[in-house]
């Protein structure tokens, strides 16, 4: 007998609402929920794969321990013995910067991996992270706390409302959005153009987005900010720039016109390859639309000047007096977030208040590159000891980080590792002990941390579709049990892990006259607390003292657990409201324009103009049914067009003698691959591309469909040596590559 259940889909940023079909334990349908507040029943195809990831026969189902060489199933008591036994002497002996964590993406998707990394990395104290924010998007984060002062405040284009839309580096028709949290980005952009608006794509690549645009620019990779530039000295040239609202809380207007005086149109065109009349016509149409916003990802992240292009595309919108108001760019406020405070200046943002060891890269936003992971475990320097652990959870960077041969082969280096994986992976294969979370029906769901960027303010929660399998564990007691393993409390109870986090954050909010918890008994606000689990009662934690919440009785009808479980489409709470000047917390309390790093990286830019690739560079690009490496196991969402091939241009093919589905040899700083060719107008003369995320032809893996159809990794062409030197931010796009036919009979 089959019965239905309701989930927000983990599987990208979008956050659709599914309803799931169950038969007795299966998953065996999912299709949009149409009463969801936000999706409205919008679903894509990553979603309706769900029920087919979710029983992927490839998911481990139990831990894995290494003994004499091999990984075998373990209990999970063993593991965590293991776990304990390995860690804690590698802390003791070296201390805790010589035990690294890597967290990625989908610890951005799950309930407990948005809970509970900050409780090991606050426990550990660990120097040593690195996350794939610095393969994607650590120059909006930097650009952000240099603006705002907060390097989690970043603006959001109100889709549903603007009236002109200028996407950069941005495909989201087959994205579905990234930092830009919307649940049917196509039809919103078609809405968009049916109410008169204008869609303007700036991308390398004719991509679905772009063919939907009423103008497509082929930029040259990697110039986006210097098209950036000259559009905001347009501004200024032509007395377009008018703040409105925004004026009195902005600083620094004449000094970034004086800094930004010298890109004019003509001195940037070349090197953008966009003509200096068509840059005048974007930033005069920018500032005559009624309302407008600039939306710029990864393309303009993962570029030599990322920061600076993050950087511009905010002041675009603030010149035009876009920023914080409806129709524009506004800062979303999640159910989560920290109730509002009154506004006021603050401790600001800074920069490399630590460095790597090796190439003494500063940290941003409490990482380090990623880029530099393999150097920080491979080599010896005297400013301290190298990473002889390390705690791996839900990443992956063999494929996701620049040169994977040198990575895989210092992960093997490793006194330990431990990783928290669904899979045994490129990464995990590694691992001394690997832990593996129950898969999406078995787990819970609230997004914590794309609620941050939704283009609408909004609420829902699930709880889990199905339960636990036997033998399984929740991602949250995984969590929590490793935590206490590091941090030298192995055999502890895991609840402590939450109630301790209940009770420090009780303890900080009774004591602040902001909150609506102030003067009050700690120990009686936990005591209201309600939920089945730990996570459970610090979500309800964190909604009574958000920005909707009851505050603990203070506003009877606030939000709280069961007002949300009483709502199992979500609780809608409105579109995006202008916020100044309460998201800022520089120093001065304003928005500062031109801070000081970012002038200092002015000068770089500026020698950018005279710049041209003398040959081909590559580009990356994303599938509808890909999310980077961890979807490539379900033959659902594989073949047909999403498949690891090399695009270039016609006109490239012939000078190369390159046929279609001719197998090529790509050349870069860090190593080569082998990829059949797909001769494509969609990509602009002068540029390949390849899709990130393959590679899945090494051995000791357990991803039987993937190994099927391998494709290659693209970031091995890189050697990690480029970096956006404010954020640390890998260059992963305009990389210079070489390109030849492989010949029929010649070794691939």
């Amino acid at each position: 007998m089959s019965r239905t259940a309701l989930r927000v889909c983990p599987l990208c940023e979008a956050t659709c609402g599914l309803t799931l079909t169950i038969e007795g334990t299966r998953i065996t349908g999912a299709r949009g929920d149409a009463e969801d507040v936000f999706s409205k029943g919008f679903i894509c195809p990553k979603g309706a794969a769900l029920g087919a990831l979710d029983a992927d026969p490839d998911r481990l189902r139990t831990p894995l321990v290494r003994a004499n060489g091999r990984l075998r199933e373990a209990s999970w008591e063993e593991a965590f013995d293991a776990v304990a036994a390995g860690l804690r002497p590698v802390v003791e002996r070296y201390g805790p910067d010589a035990v690294g964590v890597v967290l990625g993406n989908p610890n951005a998707h799950t309930v407990a991996g948005a809970l509970y990394p900050p409780l090991l990395l606050g426990a550990l104290r660990t120097r040593s992270l690195f996350t794939a924010s610095t393969v994607d998007q650590m120059p909006k984060h930097v650009a952000g706390g240099l603006l705002y002062g907060d390097a989690h405040a970043i603006a959001v284009p109100d889709l549903d409302r603007t009236d002109h839309l200028l996407l950069i580096g941005a495909n989201p028709l087959d994205s579905n959005g990234s930092l830009c949290t919307a649940p049917d980005f196509p039809g919103r952009l078609k809405a968009l153009r049916a109410r008169g608006g204008r869609l303007t794509v700036v991308d390398p690549r004719r991509t679905r987005t772009a063919r939907l645009a009423d103008r497509h620019l082929a930029i040259r990779p990697g110039a986006d900010a210097l098209l950036l530039a000259a559009m905001a000295r347009t501004l200024f040239a032509e007395d377009l720039v008018d703040l409105g609202a925004l004026a009195p809380h902005v600083e620094g207007v004449a000094e970034l016109r004086a800094a930004l005086a010298d890109f004019t149109p003509e001195s940037v065109a070349p090197a953008c390859d966009v003509e200096a009349d068509v840059i005048r016509a974007l930033a005069r149409e920018l500032a005559a639309a009624p309302t407008a916003a600039v939306y710029a990802r990864i393309g303009s992240c993962t570029v030599p000047h990322g920061t600076l292009a993050s950087w511009l595309v905010d002041v675009l919108n603030i010149l035009t007096g876009n920023l914080d108001r409806p129709g524009g760019a506004l800062f979303p406020l999640a159910a989560t977030a920290r109730a509002p405070r009154p506004a006021g200046p603050g401790h600001g943002f800074q920069l490399g208040r630590w460095h790597s060891r090796v190439r003494r890269l500063p940290e941003a936003k409490g990482e380090l590159p990623l880029a530099a992971l393999a150097e920080e475990i491979d080599t010896a320097t005297e400013a301290g000891e190298p990473i002889r652990a390390l705690i791996v959870v839900a990443a992956n960077p063999v494929l996701s980080a620049p040169d994977g041969d040198r990575l895989d082969k210092a992960l093997g280096s490793l006194d330990f590792m431990v990783s928290v994986d669904p899979y045994l992976n490129e990464t995990s294969r590694h691992a001394q002990v690997v832990l593996p979370p129950p898969p999406p029906s078995q787990s819970p769901h609230h997004d914590f941390v794309f609620n941050a960027f939704a283009v609408r303010n909004q609420v829902r929660y699930n709880r889990p579709a199905l339960p636990l399998e036997p033998g399984r564990m929740a991602e949250s007691e995984i969590l929590a049990r490793l935590t206490l393993a590091a941090t030298g409390m192995h055999g502890a109870d895991p609840g402590a892990v939450d109630a301790l986090a209940v009770e420090q954050t009780l303890a900080k909010a009774v004591r602040d006259p902001g909150s609506a918890a102030y003067g009050r008994d700690p120990g009686e606000l936990a005591g209201l607390l309600t939920g089945e689990s730990g996570p459970e009662r610090r979500l309800d934690l964190m909604l009574r003292l958000g920005p909707y919440g009851d505050g603990f009785g203070a506003r009877p009808d606030g939000l709280t657990l069961a007002a949300l479980l009483a709502h199992p489409h979500g609780i809608d709470l409105g579109p995006l409201r202008p916020r100044l000047p309460g998201p800022l917390k520089t120093r001065s309390g304003k928005v500062e324009l031109l801070p000081a790093p970012l002038a200092a990286d002015l000068p770089r830019l500026r020698a950018a103009r005279a710049e041209r690739p003398a040959g081909l560079v590559l580009v990356g690009r994303r599938h509808l049914r890909s999310n980077n490496s961890w979807m490539h196991n379900v033959p659902a969402l594989t073949g047909g067009s999403n498949r690891c091939t090399l695009h270039l241009h016609p006109e490239d093919a012939d000078r190369l003698g390159v046929l279609d589905g001719a197998e090529v040899r790509v050349k870069g700083a860090g190593g080569e691959v082998v990829a059949p060719a797909e001769v494509t107008d969609a990509v602009r003369p002068g540029v390949v591309s390849l899709p990130h995320g393959w590679g899945h032809g090494r051995p000791g893996t357990r991803l039987g469909h993937a190994a099927t159809t391998p494709g290659v990794n693209v970031n091995q062409l890189l050697d990690g040596s480029l970096l956006d030197p404010l954020s640390g931010n890998a260059v992963l796009n305009g990389i210079p590559v070489e390109l030849t036919a492989v010949l029929p009979g010649e070794p691939s």
